[in-house]
């Protein structure tokens, strides 16, 4: 079933390397292997919905530059509907070490560019006539545009601007692991609806509800880039179909398990005719 879905959130061009171990201080280590290619965290929630759906709108800002123009080409290739503001500075890079065990260490080499709801020359009125709106990052104006949807999931490493937008959350998303996006009961005002805390193979847990197991991996970890992403990406689509919370995220554990799978944020996504 196709719903209408769009993701407001940032863009990275990232490099990434393979490596047996990420380099202790001082130490020399070499690449087993090495590519590049447009991701961060609205990047590949967007990848993994126009998967799952077959298109998604998505609400960004890129760099005036090649990796900025690069960005946008790849991104329309893998089915995204880019709509992108173009601040007049770099495309925003980010380093990526993946070790021996799969394990991501990411350093980000300059500020987030984020979609701005002043922004004119973007057409924020789509969100109106979404299903549901996956809220990555971007500014109060665009958290404000994101609220128009059926349905708003925001992630928790946004907090701040969610604090200053005061707009209801109908999900909001997190990871247990990662202090940035912990998020505690009277943060915000009005209180999401729903938090789903993620804890990596533990599972995690839904309030109101309980706890969630993970989804074993369908095949050997290859990467763990872009599985929290890949989650919030599946419980979006689900909650856009308009299946229970439970269901929603199950869909969503899929869709992380399955990018465990593959090299970088996207060869291993969970496809529509997997998703069954």
């Amino acid at each position: 079933m196709r719903v209408r879905l769009a993701v407001v959130g940032h863009v990275e061009w990232v490099e990434f390397a393979r490596v047996e171990r990420v380099p202790a201080p001082g130490e020399i280590v070499h690449a087993l292997e090495t590519w590049e290619e447009p991701a961060g965290g609205g990047a590949v929630a967007a990848v993994q919905l126009a998967n799952l759906n077959g298109s998604v709108h998505f609400f960004t800002a890129l760099g005036d530059d090649e990796l900025g123009r690069r960005a946008a080409e790849e991104l329309t290739a893998l089915g995204v509907t880019v709509h992108a503001g173009a601040p007049r500075e770099p495309q925003r890079r980010a380093f990526t070490y993946v070790d021996g065990e799969g394990e991501r260490t990411i350093t980000v080499l300059s500020r987030k560019l984020l979609a701005s709801g002043e922004d004119g020359s973007l057409p924020w009125e789509e969100l109106a006539r979404c299903d549901a709106v996956y809220f990555v990052s971007g500014d109060v104006a665009a958290l404000h545009a994101a609220r128009r949807a059926r349905v708003l999931v925001a992630a928790a490493r946004e907090l701040p601007t969610l604090r200053r937008g005061n707009e209801q959350i109908d999900v909001l998303v997190g990871s247990g692991e990662d202090a940035d996006e912990r998020f505690e009961p009277g943060e915000l005002d009005p209180p999401p609806r729903i938090v789903v805390t993620t804890a990596g193979p533990l599972g995690g847990w839904v309030r109101p509800g309980g706890p969630f197991r993970a989804v074993p991996p369908p095949g050997p970890v290859q990467d763990t880039y872009g599985c929290g992403d890949c989650f919030a990406a599946g419980l979006t689509y689900a909650l856009a179909e308009g299946r229970p919370v439970d269901e929603a995220v199950a869909l969503g554990a899929r869709c992380g398990a399955a990018v465990l799978t593959g090299r970088g944020a996207y060869a291993g996504q969970l496809t529509a005719s997997a998703a069954g």
